[in-house]
């Protein structure tokens, strides 16, 4: 008895030693251990099972609300007859609309009075919270594509989604890592593709803020308890422990909306909180000559660094937020409390406005100097310009900027002090890639690519890039032209090269290039696609079909297999098979020139002149300049 009540005293002190220990080195040393390799997330139910009320309160905010299934509870946007909208510049209507508690949109078009032209597809999630806007994401067989109509909230209307009015590439514009892993919490992806998951979880989670979550539950759950008012808890990441650069690059991480451009070797998965973002990759803002006066949606970070507040104190954006908390359910006073945290003994002298105009605005300093404003990216809706200055004041006329089309001064880089050369050219050539097709872009990319001291191997794929961009097919066919495929190791290179060789006709050193590219990436759909087009100039028809098969197996809602499968039909004299297809892809894209010609080609084949004539004034009523078209039209 006496040596069992020892063992039960010892086993006792030992737990309470245990219980109350310090993880031992990494307070000292300050690394988060859940930072480390291979840490793994648990999910925000593991957090919950410990953190009740901060979830209660998370699940309301703008990033609780993130992402969701496609239900009548998840939307914000009403659904009478009103909910109808017109894309005049392609003539095409969307009528959203739930039946049966799923959610669609049907695409149509009208010609005197007569709908010629319907697609309807399931909207499958809705991303955004509410507070400006519902867009809405089809799910082809894992393949995530934006939908052409957005509700927007604060106006209570629908309209095309943002990007889409005069450039509506309808339901054909795909969401990648880089988009998904922003407006959500991370998902499932398909390695070697741009946008199949696998999995699609419903919202930005716990974890996206405080890091992967494993090493901190197994200890806590160990009863390995860290005193947090004396000491940091390096099983996982508090935000308000960092310094004040680490805390900026984690909420810049999605709320400093720019020009992403991925470290090599890196993907958007990488980032974890802690970090800094140039670890993973950088981002650039074009700077215009008004560029203090217009901003875009998610500029909070860029906007707040250049305010007098942040540039002459310590603040960070949880100074003035909770992530915890809605900004909907947030009190004013929070934010008006941070600022007289600075500005409480001068606040007299600080403010100019009269008192009766202080008042009239229920003394509201972040309400007058962060005046609510349009973006210019995103319509119908209003937001808060983090620009905190004397100068930016509700109600205020702002000063006046130069008339006509605003100079451009360049690109600066937002995530580090100084970009290298290479850097830059990467940033000029995704500037143009995704919003401005300018040769000043280009040029400026030339000009950084000849300051890099690197060698040529490590400027490659940006120099590849870059004649692309450029459609120099010549210089770029040159520039590979001793390489071997399988010396690549970049899919995007190996694409490029082979869309050198392809346009200039050299079609056996596409097909190797096309190969490498979609070895590298093999559910890219479009090297895929373009992989069966080089089989078909090489009259290789069964490995045509095949690749060609594959793809719409993986996504039957691709109108370029459609069709070119339907070529190589017509290579094989199944000329009634090659026209089924022609008509599955006209019926996904009305205006899609090449189904058209093909199908009237067809008819011709068959010796329907009036069916192959409607097919043929049908494309020149699309494209008037369709030299094919009016060349057969001519013969007809």
């Amino acid at each position: 008895m006496r040596y069992l009540i020892y063992a039960m005293l010892l086993l006792t002190g030992l737990l309470l030693l245990f219980c109350s220990r310090e993880l031992p080195g990494a307070a000292d040393e300050g690394e988060y251990l859940n930072l480390a390799e291979g840490v793994e997330y648990v999910g925000m139910n593991t957090c919950k099972s410990c953190h009740v009320n901060v979830h209660a309160t998370f699940i309301h905010t703008g990033m609780g609300r993130s992402f969701d299934r496609a239900t009548p509870e998840k939307t914000d946007a009403t659904f009478d007859d009103h909910a109808i909208v017109c894309d005049t510049a392609s003539n095409l209507y969307y009528k959203p609309f739930f039946r049966d508690s799923a959610m669609y949109v049907l695409e149509f078009r009208l010609e005197g009075g007569d709908t010629v032209h319907q697609r309807l597809e399931r909207i499958d999630y809705i991303v955004g919270s509410g507070q400006h806007t519902n867009s809405h994401i089809v799910d082809f067989n894992g393949y995530i594509y934006q939908a052409p109509i957005t509700y927007y909230t604060q106006e209570g209307r629908w309209d095309m989604a943002p990007g889409f009015r005069g450039d509506n590439i309808r339901f054909d514009r795909f969401l990648t890592t880089e988009c998904i892993t922003c407006h959500n919490h991370f998902p499932d992806f398909v390695e070697g593709s741009l946008n199949k998951y696998s999995k699609m979880p419903t919202g930005i989670e716990c974890e996206r803020c405080h890091g992967p979550g494993a090493v901190h539950a197994r200890e806590k759950l160990a009863g390995h308890i860290v005193d947090t008012s004396k000491y940091i808890d390096y099983t996982i990441v508090t935000p308000s422990d960092l310094d004040r650069d680490l805390q900026m690059d984690l909420c810049q991480r999605c709320h400093l909306q720019g020009i992403a451009v991925l470290n090599e070797g890196k993907d958007f998965f990488d980032f974890k909180p802690g970090m800094r973002l140039q670890e993973v990759f950088n981002v650039f803002l074009p700077r215009y000559t008004n560029s203090h006066e217009r901003f875009i949606m998610a500029s909070q970070a860029d906007r707040l660094r250049l305010s007098p507040c942040y540039l002459q104190s310590e603040m960070t954006c949880i100074t003035c937020h909770n992530p915890h908390q809605s900004v909907e359910a947030t009190d004013k006073g929070r934010y008006n409390n941070a600022c007289l945290n600075c500005h409480g003994q001068q606040r007299e002298k600080a403010c100019a406005a009269p008192m009766a105009d202080r008042l009239a605005e229920g003394d509201d300093c972040s309400g007058c100097h962060m005046p609510r404003s349009g973006s210019i990216d995103i319509p119908h809706v209003n937001i808060t310009d983090h620009y905190i200055s004397r100068n930016n004041i509700k109600g205020k006329q702002r000063q006046e900027v130069p008339t006509g089309n605003p100079g451009f001064l360049g690109l600066q880089i937002l995530t580090k002090e100084k970009a290298t050369s290479l850097e830059m050219a990467k940033g000029y050539i995704a500037m143009y890639d995704k919003y401005l097709q300018s040769s000043v872009m280009l040029d400026s990319a030339r000009y950084y690519l000849d300051q890099s001291s690197l060698p040529i191997e490590a400027k490659l794929p940006t120099l590849a890039h870059y004649h692309f961009a450029r459609q120099d097919y010549n210089a770029l066919a040159g520039l590979v032209a001793g390489l071997s495929p399988a010396s690549l190791f970049d899919g995007w290179t190996a694409y490029r090269s082979g869309e050198a060789f392809y346009k200039l006709g050299d079609f056996s050193r596409a097909l190797v290039f096309y190969q490498r590219a979609t070895e590298l990436m093999p559910y890219n759909l479009d090297f895929q696609e373009k992989l069966g087009a080089a089989y078909i100039q090489l009259q290789q028809l069964p490995q045509a079909v095949q690749t060609l098969e594959w793809v719409l197996k993986e996504n039957p809602k691709r109108p370029v297999a459609l069709s070119n499968l339907g070529y190589a039909y017509v290579l094989q004299g199944k000329f009634q098979k090659a026209e089924d297809f022609y008509t599955q892809a006209i019926a996904l894209d009305p205006d899609y020139e090449q189904a058209l010609l093909n199908k009237a080609a067809v008819r011709l084949l068959e010796k329907d002149t009036e069916a192959a004539r409607k097919l043929i004034e049908r494309v020149l009523k699309i494209n008037p300049e369709n030299q094919q078209a009016l060349a057969i039209l001519g013969r007809l």
